[in-house]
């Protein structure tokens, strides 16, 4: 195991602090207490049966929500300010399986008196499904997600527009095999794990930008996305308008290096910096 597959696992074991961490609960697994308003006070235990109890001072209001509990029923719980307004918000985790960590979100709603559960708008471009392994990035006001499917780790990353929580930049593992191989050498490193397209959204889901790289290394939030520079390996590689397009008068040549920067069901979409005539942008076939 490399050194970045240890600092991954140890993140999604939920032993790295997250930054924003304001109370964690006693050792000997007592209430936790907090303020997650002005003149609140809640007190948070976990049952027998995983669900969280609830009390809320002065009001005197009780709520029992779903924990995130391990195969024992427990949850550790903690006030963790992951909305970045001051105010901390009800965490509750739990490890799942060998890395995997589930995460169960609460914030407290002035309006109602009541914590509700902090769910995000994704339109299905999630990889983890869930708010696992769940760390917070205050200097970029990010979220971040992370956990295992099979072999491939996957990261989602989150922003807040609003009080709505929403995927702002995730990944698509490329699945393309030796095809993509015989057409662009790139340079890996000892580190590297298998290529990803990293995409950008906007609130509504729209992608902003897009770019081909290391899937296990997530770019940095807010900043943008850089593709992966290669070398065309054959003496002309075709660069179509769209993809599907069956006719073009576009080629690239061996030698050219190009940026990486999206797929779409086997084709390739490159940027090649031509020197007379600026960025040039097309994609390739590399279908079996």
């Amino acid at each position: 195991m490399t050194p970045r597959h240890v600092l991954m696992a140890v993140m999604l074991a939920g032993l790295l602090v997250p930054a924003a961490q304001a109370q964690a609960q006693d050792e000997d697994r007592g209430p936790l207490r907090f303020s997650p308003a002005a003149g609140v006070q809640a007190s948070v235990e976990v049952q027998e049966d995983g669900m969280l109890a609830v009390l809320l001072q002065p009001a005197g209001k009780r709520q029992r929500l779903p924990g995130a509990p391990d195969a024992e029923g427990h949850s550790r719980l903690s006030a963790e300010d992951l909305d970045f307004d001051g105010r901390p918000e009800l965490v509750a985790r739990a490890a799942v399986g060998m890395v995997n960590e589930a995460v169960a979100v609460y914030r407290f709603d002035v309006g109602s008196g009541e914590f509700r559960a902090l769910k995000a708008v994704t339109h299905g471009h999630d990889q983890c499904g869930d708010l696992m392994g769940l760390t917070a990035d205050a200097a970029t006001r990010t979220l971040t997600a992370s956990c295992r499917s099979g072999p491939m780790w996957y990261t989602d990353v989150y922003r807040f527009n609003g009080p709505q929580l929403y995927l702002y930049r995730g990944e698509s593992v490329l699945m393309l095999g030796d095809t993509l191989n015989r057409a662009l050498h790139w340079e890996e490193t000892e580190n590297q794990g298998p290529l990803a397209v990293w995409r950008t959204y906007d609130p509504s889901g729209k992608v902003l930008e897009s770019a081909i790289g290391d899937g296990l290394g997530a770019p940095a939030s807010g900043a943008p996305l850089v593709g992966l520079m290669a070398s065309v390996l054959p003496a002309r590689l075709f660069l179509f308008d769209h993809p599907g397009a069956s006719s073009t008068q576009r080629y690239l040549v061996q030698g050219d290096r190009v940026e990486m920067l999206d797929e779409q069901d086997g084709w390739v979409k490159l940027r090649y910096p031509n020197p007379k005539r600026g960025a040039v942008t097309g994609w390739i076939n590399v279908n079996d």
